[in-house]
């Protein structure tokens, strides 16, 4: 065979491995995963515990999709994307037979998450998350699973890799921050795992991060919820002050304000001291 027909089909053999039934969008962020060893180790990072139910965030061509329905579980797939919507309702699933026989719900959901009444999708039921997160709004998701943290016992998913470490980091680190706290308040968080971008269709510029999230036991941390947000944002819009130049709109006593917690900055504090200072903050007496 010559150099020139080798050359050609080689060129087709690429474009055919990376044709793909959905064009990623890049105003709606997507970066399709074609890495099915990836898909499933994905999949496989949601352990089942406490919940039949699962919303998939971003679906786009169901490579993760269809490992996630290995299980017998009902899962809500959405998206926002009309071609992807188009494309899992009418040839997701002859494309994988095997998955018809299979116990439990799969339905396609066109919707904005960020907006979506999570009420109206299992009712009062525990649901987990997972998904291969837009990065444009993926702190907007986390955010949002925590508002309904009491019905979400598991939160599993890819990231850009500096916002999957952001969430998992811990006190003295640079990348620990208002998000790592508020999150890591209610749930127990782990980085799993690190996905380059050469495994996406388009690839990002940026590696991505695989993380889980376990619900704790007890919600109940023994503080107002939003006076620790208002806090935790207030110390951390000025990371580079102590606590005490960072609270100075929040009228506290001269007497709190001598306790050895008012000294230091906030990446010195753990999450449990977020929630003490939040305490002694709001019994406090001017």
């Amino acid at each position: 065979m010559s150099k020139k027909k080798k050359e050609f089909f080689k060129k087709n053999k690429a474009q055919r491995k990376n044709d793909s039934p959905v064009k990623a969008k890049k105003h709606l962020g997507q970066h399709f995963l074609t890495d099915e060893a990836i898909a499933q180790q994905i999949a496989e990072t949601l352990t089942h515990n406490g919940y039949t139910n699962v919303i998939e965030i971003g679906p786009g061509t169901g490579v993760l999709t269809k490992y996630i329905l290995k299980h017998d579980l009902n899962l809500i797939a959405m998206d926002l994307d009309t071609e992807s919507i188009a494309y899992l309702n009418q040839n997701f699933l002859l494309e994988h037979p095997e998955l018809l026989n299979r116990k439990g719900i799969f339905k396609v959901v066109e919707a904005d998450f960020l907006k979506q009444d999570l009420t109206t999708i299992f009712g009062d039921e525990q649901f987990a998350i997972s998904g291969n997160f837009p990065y444009n709004i993926s702190t907007q998701i986390v955010f949002k699973t925590l508002e309904h943290k009491q019905q979400i016992p598991e939160f599993t998913g890819m990231f850009q890799k500096e916002v999957a470490e952001r969430i998992c980091s811990k006190e003295g680190s640079k990348a620990y921050g208002i998000l790592s706290v508020l999150t890591q308040a209610y749930y127990h968080a782990e980085y799993l795992f690190t996905v380059p971008p050469t495994v996406f269709n388009p690839p990002p510029k940026v590696d991505s991060g695989v993380l889980r999230l376990t619900r704790k036991e007890n919600l109940d941390i023994g503080v107002d919820e939003k006076l620790l947000y208002r806090v935790v944002k207030a110390v951390f819009n000025q990371r580079r002050k102590t606590i005490r130049n960072s609270l100075k709109t929040f009228e506290l006593s001269d007497n709190l304000k001598e306790d050895p917690i008012f000294g230091k900055r906030p990446e010195q504090l753990a999450v449990e001291d977020f929630v003490a200072l939040t305490k002694k903050i709001a019994n406090d007496t001017v």
